[in-house]
């Protein structure tokens, strides 16, 4: 979709500033699909609905789960060897609460969906981007 959080590239492109936009947008979204593919894989914060979240506290939580994924690499890389026996019964956890009640953040959630999705937000975003290449 058309919306301002994507960048999408322009198909048949016209002029030397579309045809150069176009170019580096398709060869930058492949390593930010497959990182963050790592990312989601791994963490579920990142699968989750980031639009309920501050703009600085995303940055944060994506830093956070980029360092964690470099330390789990770096440890699992050092310990092929341990075998990890787990069992669940253990120290199972109790269940999760969940509240039915509206929770305050929703209409800050449905603000922030509409200007995503503004296809005009996104026409003026992929200008200012061929301009800034």
């Amino acid at each position: 979709p058309k919306w301002a959080t994507f960048v999408k590239t322009i198909p048949f492109s016209q002029g030397p500033k579309a045809k150069l936009f176009a170019e580096r947008q398709e060869a930058v979204r492949k390593d930010v699909e497959r990182a963050f593919g790592v990312l989601q894989a791994r963490f579920a914060i990142v699968r989750g609905p980031s639009r309920m979240m501050e703009e600085e506290d995303i940055g944060v939580v994506m830093k956070a789960c980029v360092i964690l994924h470099n330390m789990i690499v770096e440890d699992e890389r050092d310990n092929y060897e341990l075998a990890f026996d787990y069992d669940v019964s253990e120290g199972s956890a109790p269940p999760p609460t969940v509240s039915h009640e509206r929770h305050p953040c929703y209409e800050t959630y449905f603000q922030r969906t509409a200007v995503i999705r503004d296809p005009q937000t996104h026409a003026r975003l992929q200008e200012d981007l061929k301009e800034e290449i």
